[in-house]
């Protein structure tokens, strides 16, 4: 099975301009074989296969949550799984994020609100140095900025939990 990777957000993203301001950020790499796919199917196929344990704690954050005015954001899996990669154009939503940016590199998608900013990146990079052929890495991303205390609390309970849920997210890329 393909390991996922904790490493740098990649020197080519979109999202690279941002890190200097942010509170949390973090990528997770994958490598797979190179189906073609873009990276707007890539970011639609480990969302829809998104584990049932994390949608409940999606469920569970949006009900915690609520009584302090943050949204419901709805379920990572909540992807419609009918519409085609190509249709997606930015100001789109693909579940629970808006599509910023789309590129044959790279989507970009993310989420404000009051208390923070948050942006996803899934970026196909080419496979390693001594990789195998027929191979690319993909890369998710996600760069959060806070404008608030309720920002910061609310953040203190997220980063562990996303530390878990991204990996997790991203291995379903292998399928």
């Amino acid at each position: 099975m393909a390991q996922v990777i904790l490493s740098p957000v990649p020197a080519g993203s979109a999202l690279q301009d941002r890190l200097k301001t942010a509170y949390f950020h973090d990528s997770y790499q994958l490598q797979l074989p190179d189906d073609g796919s873009s990276p707007m199917a890539l970011y639609l196929r480990c969302m829809g296969r998104t584990p049932g344990w994390i949608d409940f704690l999606m469920r569970l954050r949006n009900r915690v949550v609520a009584p302090f005015g943050i949204k419901d954001l709805g379920t990572l899996s909540g992807v419609d799984a009918q519409r085609q990669p190509s249709s997606y154009r930015v100001g789109d939503r693909a579940g629970i994020f808006r599509v910023h940016a789309l590129s044959d590199s790279e989507v970009v998608l993310g989420d404000s609100d009051r208390h923070l900013d948050v942006q996803v990146s899934l970026m196909r990079l080419p496979g390693p140095e001594g990789a195998p052929s027929g191979t690319f890495t993909a890369a998710m991303s996600t760069v959060v900025h806070v404008h608030n205390a309720l920002g910061r609390i609310y953040m203190l309970g997220v980063t562990p939990a996303h530390r878990v849920i991204a990996p997790a997210v991203v291995a379903k890329l292998a399928g």
